[in-house]
């Protein structure tokens, strides 16, 4: 039978309903070194995370995050706070000696994401970044072929991540359109995905060039909001984030990046496409259809030539994370992704090592994210 693992989790709506369904599944589709007990979820509203401790499974429910960090019973600290409480939280568990698992981006500017890397190095604990999606079967495939030299020199990464739920004017300023709250909008929340994603699978970015745009100035304040949905009242405020980042760079290794963020492509709910091309082949992928990887081999026949579908639902070790999950061709969503990264996690807790991608990871995107705002300012190159 494996030990347990106390969970303390911080915060429980959008993303808190990812993590309490991660922490609830991990140990019954994966053999984990460790079993993760909900133990206790925080909240600044008490009937809110109390329906949510009810609803969940959490065994408690607090109101304030140090009952969590100060609690000598729990193992791991989980933050998925909006991004300006990430750093004090984490720091204060990794003092405590918690191992450390936080939301994207890290922290809210450069400057707090090393504070926070500093100190889950000093006291030696596990700690990851929720990058989830380089936990997408098909994601982790690109990376095997790609580490294995299946598309040989690679020219370029193209990267679009697209949604629409912010394009009413009337839509109100949640705390995501909040600089002060969030650090950066449709840049931080979303493009640090396909950012993460180029230097997963591509490596790190050398020079960016970049524009940031806000379309939208001004919106009425919230009134209420319930995950992404929310009511807005009648007075207005500024908005100080932004609602589109697009750029252009150069990897270190010469490859060519072409990635665009936005909040404003109407149709698109949660739209990720992505397309690799080397000197022996591409692969593409797109999140609306998440278990598909197309792949093009240039060494293929003339005759029969174009690109093929890999649907990455074989287990037994030939599709990565699969195998846990269902018989082949039976396809995975979203929440597995949050699944597979609790699953990593708790066996670098129990065997207390690190895993990627650490806080370290994140500081690294931070600094890209920085790069960007630079260069949208200034109307110049940046280079890295």
């Amino acid at each position: 039978m494996p030990k347990t693992l106390n969970v303390g989790m911080v915060g429980y709506k959008f993303m808190g309903r990812a993590h309490s369904n991660a922490w609830l599944k991990a140990d019954k589709f994966f053999d984990l070194k460790a079993r993760p007990v909900m133990k206790v979820i925080c909240g600044r509203d008490k009937a809110g995370v109390a329906q949510a401790a009810y609803r969940w499974g959490w065994q408690q429910f607090v109101t304030d995050w140090r009952d969590v960090v100060n609690d000598p019973s729990i193992d791991i600290v989980d933050i998925n706070t909006p991004n300006d409480a990430h750093s004090e939280i984490a720091i204060a568990a990794a003092k405590a000696g918690k191992a450390v698992l936080c939301e994207k981006p890290l922290a809210l500017d450069v400057k707090t994401a090393k504070q926070m890397t500093d100190a889950v190095k000093k006291a030696g604990v596990t700690n990851m970044v929720c990058h989830v999606y380089r936990r997408i079967p098909a994601i982790a495939q690109m990376k095997k072929m790609i580490a294995a030299g299946d598309l040989g020199k690679i020219y370029h990464y193209r990267a679009r991540y697209a949604q629409d739920w912010i394009v009413d004017p009337q839509f109100p300023l949640v705390w995501r359109l909040q600089s002060k709250i969030a650090g950066s909008g449709t840049l931080g929340d979303i493009g640090a995905h396909v950012i993460d994603f180029g230097r997963y699978l591509v490596g790190e970015l050398d020079e960016i060039c970049a524009i940031l745009e806000t379309f939208i100035k001004e919106r009425p304040l919230m009134a209420a909001q319930d995950g992404l949905r929310a009511t807005a009242s009648d007075k207005m405020g500024k908005v100080t984030v932004d609602d589109a980042a697009l750029l252009i760079g150069r990897f270190k290794n010469g490859a060519l990046a072409n990635i665009e963020a936005t909040r404003f492509a109407l149709g698109r709910k949660n739209g990720i496409q992505l397309e690799i091309n080397g000197s022996k082949g591409s692969l593409v992928f797109d999140f609306e259809d998440m278990n598909r990887l197309k792949y093009f081999n240039n060494a293929d026949p003339a005759d029969r030539k174009g690109f093929r579908d890999i649907i990455v639902t074989e287990g037994g070790g030939v599709h990565p994370y699969a195998g846990a999950w269902w018989p082949p061709g039976h396809i995975i969503g979203y929440e597995h992704t949050f699944v597979h990264a609790i699953a990593d996690f708790v066996n670098a807790v129990a065997d207390k090592r690190q895993v990627q991608p650490d806080f370290q990871e994140g500081l690294a995107n931070q600094i890209v994210l920085a790069a960007i705002e630079k260069s949208a300012k200034t109307h110049r190159w940046v280079k890295l």
